[in-house]
């Protein structure tokens, strides 16, 4: 079993095509004062920051940082060439995210670790070929063994746990590093004494039942002891497409509150058409600023694409679950998928409210195209017929600062432009891969 893994994915792609930004620490996600970090790269890494903790956290532990909105477009791409090199190599792939991967290769079966390190060394040199990004690699004898050695291979490295020393890899390690220990296992766990994964695969089956249930427990006491037989499956299509935003500030009106959900509506219509599916139920999560997080869902018997239909439902639903309090998140999903679409889904009860302007903090699988009237922001990626293709280093007081530089170019020349020079256009990110 092999687990590969991109290191530092959404921050190493940020680098890779952006040259100046090579070697610095480069933060990836929400900007504004609720924004979450979706990746950081080795060197914000190295001052605390991490994925999944607040932006203005980890810019406060790493203040020389570059912090840039996410560019979906340019990570779909890189993860698409990423699993083609891996799936010539093993065409059977279970896909964790867009930058890991297990993977169970016909040609390493009963092969010792020499031939299973030649064989990621492999696979390593053409992901860096053909994407220009570092890729770890863990194996061993099953999903758990192969995920921890991959961390271990960090940065840019391979790791092999040879059949006979699963337990030499785990015993030490905290009983958090175990896939499927949560805070409440973990803390139930601490009062018995136990904090190690040696010291869990040493207690009674019947105590560890009693602690963590039958099910659960009996599944994680294997893996503790280094028995792991899961095998390699592929991932079948998601059943649902959802998008979310948390606001910077608290929503206290009906129209902002209709508008964000028509901009969601629309961000999860487009992976529903990509899907080449319908849906037949509408969810609608809105989360109040007293946290309070209320969800209102309605299905259709047939299904459909229709956006306005959809849009139309979302937003009735949304209001009718709106809180006291202001609204912190909206979130809205398609669920009960099917090919089969027929023609208007629900009745459309009131008109759509068209959007005006882009949702702040749109989550990381949800990458809208900016408002062509939207002001420009760190990281937007620009066009100048003169000096070609760039991203904006900083923008305010009416002018903007644009870095013109490609995955190809190496560091590039910045230049100050007015804020409104109509040479100045906004740019498709995919041609910084160039």
């Amino acid at each position: 079993m092999v687990h590969l893994d991109l290191d530092s994915f959404f921050a190493s792609a940020e680098q890779l095509t952006r040259p100046t930004l090579r070697g610095r620490p480069v933060l990836v996600g929400g900007l504004g004062p609720r924004g979450i970090v979706a990746g950081a790269s080795g060197e914000a890494k190295a001052f605390g920051a991490r994925s999944a903790m607040p932006m203005a956290q980890a810019r406060r532990a790493c203040p020389t940082a570059v912090a840039l909105p996410p560019r979906t477009a340019v990570y779909r791409t890189l993860s698409e060439s990423f699993f083609a090199v891996v799936r010539a190599a093993a065409p059977v792939l279970e896909q964790v995210a867009y930058d890991e991967t297990f993977a169970e290769p016909a040609a390493l079966a009963g092969a010792g670790a020499d031939a299973v390190r030649a064989w990621a060394e492999g696979v390593r040199a053409q992901v860096r070929e053909a994407t220009g990004l570092a890729v770890s690699v863990g194996a061993g004898s099953g999903k758990q063994v192969a995920k921890i050695a991959s961390g271990l291979a960090k940065p840019d490295g391979v790791h092999v746990v040879a059949h006979g020393g699963e337990r030499a890899l785990l015993d030490p390690l905290p009983v958090r590093a175990l896939w499927g220990i949560g805070p409440v296992a973990e803390t139930a766990l601490a009062r018995a004494g136990v904090t190690t994964i040696a010291a869990f695969a040493a207690m009674p089956a019947a105590e560890v039942t009693a602690l963590l249930g039958s099910a659960v427990g009996t599944a994680l006491h294997r893996l503790a002891q280094g028995v792991d037989d899961r095998a390699v499956t592929e991932r079948g299509e998601a059943k649902q497409v959802s998008a979310e935003t948390t606001f910077d500030t608290d929503l206290s009106d009906v129209a902002g509150v209709r508008r964000a959900v028509a901009d969601l509506a629309a961000s999860a219509h487009r992976r529903l058409v990509a899907s080449s599916r319908a849906a037949r139920t509408v969810t609608v999560k809105v989360r109040g600023g007293d946290f309070v997080t209320h969800t209102r869902s309605e299905t259709s018997t047939v299904a459909s694409t229709d956006l306005p239909a959809l849009t139309a439902v979302a937003q009735r639903l949304a209001v009718d679950a709106l809180p006291e309090a202001g609204v912190r998140l909206v979130g809205v999903s398609y669920a009960g998928l099917t090919t089969a679409v027929q023609g208007t889904l629900f009745e459309t009860a009131e008109p759509v409210v068209e959007v005006t302007a882009p949702v702040v903090g749109t989550e990381i699988e949800e990458d809208p195209a900016p408002a062509p009237e939207r002001p420009w922001r760190t990281g937007d990626d620009a066009a100048h017929p003169t000096y070609g293709h760039g991203w904006v280093q900083g923008a305010g007081h009416g002018r903007v600062t644009v870095r013109f530089e490609t995955r190809s170019t190496g560091p590039g020349r910045a230049q100050t432009f007015a804020a409104d020079d109509p040479e100045l256009t906004r740019a498709d990110p995919l041609v910084s891969l160039t």
